[in-house]
């Protein structure tokens, strides 16, 4: 990882404002597939993001690869960064609550850290070993211990896993195929190979026009998840990343659980139960231990202090 940049106050508050964006997605997510099928949402969210991102696109003069080859790194990255995982998530999201999803999805960086392992792009080192198993630890706390197996629930929790590991590989192929290209130009063309991927497949499975019309607040969640959850939230994504450094912006997933839970249980009355808090907090050890800072200030101040 980059050596972490100090943040000030409006690094803060855009990581915040980034926290409720990705936060909400969930939430918004969780209200659409009681009424869509999870691919047909999933085309909806890369679609209108991507019309929603053409206008700053062209702004900034970017310009759209001109040959097949071009375009390969884009469709690699929709594939693993929207298409598949937001696939696993949202069929996850039919089987368990808005707050678990984003849990499970705070494991993102610990699969991005045994990939780039696999892969020799990074060293696996003891803080960030130490933040994988605390992971695994985490995840086996939301799975719970009492011997009652919920198959529908482990089913949900199976999917969002599917869908972390899918952004781990995501960063591995950005890393290797994206370095570079600007910020703008990649989301846009990652969106639009993704809109185009997913809606193959929704014109075979869900065939959404035999569908019946979706209420108003599934068009209203929708919308929200488009345009704040996906075009909004990459641009804050990557102002981020400018200003303050890849470290920094990955502090993010530490917060978002706490919008999604909050978001879950206020509007759509989901339960948040203790064992959701403990896994939380375990997982959020462990990222800790993988962004490296708090545990290094800590060895530091002993060293000083001896």
């Amino acid at each position: 990882m980059d050596a972490a940049k100090t943040m000030d106050g409006q690094d803060w508050a855009l990581l915040i404002l980034l926290s409720v964006l990705w936060g909400g997605s969930f939430f918004f997510a969780g209200v659409a597939v009681r009424e869509l099928p999870p691919l047909t949402v999933v085309l909806v969210r890369v679609f209108l993001a991507a019309v929603a991102l053409l206008p700053l696109f062209w702004y900034f003069g970017h310009t759209m690869p001109r040959s097949f080859t071009g375009w390969v790194p884009f469709i690699g990255m929709g594939l693993l960064n929207n298409v598949l995982p937001f696939g696993f998530i949202f069929a996850g999201q039919t089987q368990i609550t808005v707050g678990l999803a984003s849990i499970i999805n705070a494991m993102t960086p610990v699969f991005t850290v045994i990939v780039m392992a696999m892969f020799h792009e990074e060293r696996l080192t003891a803080n960030r070993i130490a933040g994988v198993l605390l992971g695994v630890v985490g995840v086996a706390v939301l799975r719970g211990f009492d011997g009652v197996s919920d198959g529908n629930q482990l089913l949900g929790m199976g999917l969002c896993l599917a869908g972390a590991v899918s952004y781990g590989f995501a960063g591995l192929w950005g890393r290797r195929y994206l370095v570079g290209v600007p910020p703008i130009k990649s989301a846009t063309c990652q969106l639009l190979c993704s809109s185009l991927i997913i809606g193959v497949a929704v014109a075979f499975i869900d065939q959404p026009w035999t569908l019946p019309a979706p209420g108003p607040g599934t068009l209203w969640s929708l919308a929200g998840l488009a345009i704040l959850g996906t075009a909004l939230a990459y641009i804050v994504f990557f102002r981020i990343l400018v200003r303050a450094g890849a470290s920094n912006v990955m502090l993010v997933t530490l917060l978002i659980p706490v919008t999604a839970l909050l978001l879950g249980n206020v509007f759509l009355n989901e339960p948040v139960q203790s064992k959701e808090i403990i896994g939380a907090l375990i997982i959020g050890a462990g990222l800790l231990f993988i962004d490296g800072r708090v545990i290094n200030w800590l060895f530091a101040r002993r060293s000083t202090a001896n």
